[in-house]
């Protein structure tokens, strides 16, 4: 698990240094570092601090109290309990599309999401399974982690096709003395993107495996997970 942590770290690192770097390329000089390592500490506190309010945005996601689903508010509560996390905030997708996901800053201001689609198709044991997985996302904070790198390899992107659009239509900057060369531009328009999306898959493969052990841990039945995913 530890091993897990210090290798999700250091790809964070290794994703805003991408940042950093493509902010020397696209201004051309020292000051482009200063912009770029100043936008990964502003996306990375935007990630932190509204990524659960967007993410349930975006779902449509409605609260729901105990009165109105008592059987999942209590298993959420019970295996809450097992995983040493207080009881995350209780919200219901309206989609048959079956899916769950966790979301917050911290395990103080976690949610929960989970669709009709998913609490209709499973049964309770594999509910569980995978109402697990997305509590131990929230205890090792995994939901901000994966939020962090979502908005910076988003960032370096959007950086790469700033530069392809000066490169189509104008010089991006005059100050060609240091960075703004050729293969500077090469790296930030097609190499930076994609090694981008690959740390991103490799912390987000991380976090999974990390959330499935933790999941048969809390539940003590790691076959409710498999028959769950098997399902989904």
């Amino acid at each position: 698990m530890f091993g897990n942590q210090i290798k999700t770290a250091a790809l964070l690192g290794l994703l805003s240094g991408l940042l950093v770097l493509g902010g020397y390329y696209l201004v051309g000089n020292e000051q482009g570092l200063y912009l770029g390592l100043a936008f990964a500490a502003f996306s990375s506190f935007s990630s932190w601090y509204y990524s659960d309010q967007a993410a349930l945005m975006a779902y449509r996601a409605q609260p729901i109290a105990r009165q109105e689903a008592p059987e999942l508010y209590d298993m959420v509560a019970s295996l809450s309990q097992k995983a040493g996390i207080p009881m995350p905030k209780l919200f219901v997708v309206p989609t048959k599309s079956p899916n769950a996901f966790a979301t917050g800053r911290d395990p103080d201001h976690a949610s929960v999401a989970v669709t009709q689609g998913i609490m209709e198709l499973l049964s309770r044991e594999e509910l569980e399974g995978v109402l697990a997985h997305e509590l131990t996302h929230v205890k090792n904070r995994d939901t901000l982690t994966q939020a962090v790198a979502g908005t910076i390899a988003g960032a370096i992107t959007f950086a790469g096709r700033i530069l392809t659009f000066g490169a189509l239509y104008g010089p991006v900057t005059r100050d060609d003395r240091r960075g703004g060369n050729a293969l500077g531009s090469l790296f930030l328009i097609v190499l930076a993107p994609i090694a981008a999306a690959l740390i991103q898959f490799a912390i987000s493969r991380t976090r999974e495996y990390s959330a499935d052990l933790g999941s048969a841990e809390i539940t003590g039945n790691p076959l409710a997970l498999a028959s769950a995913l098997e399902k989904l």
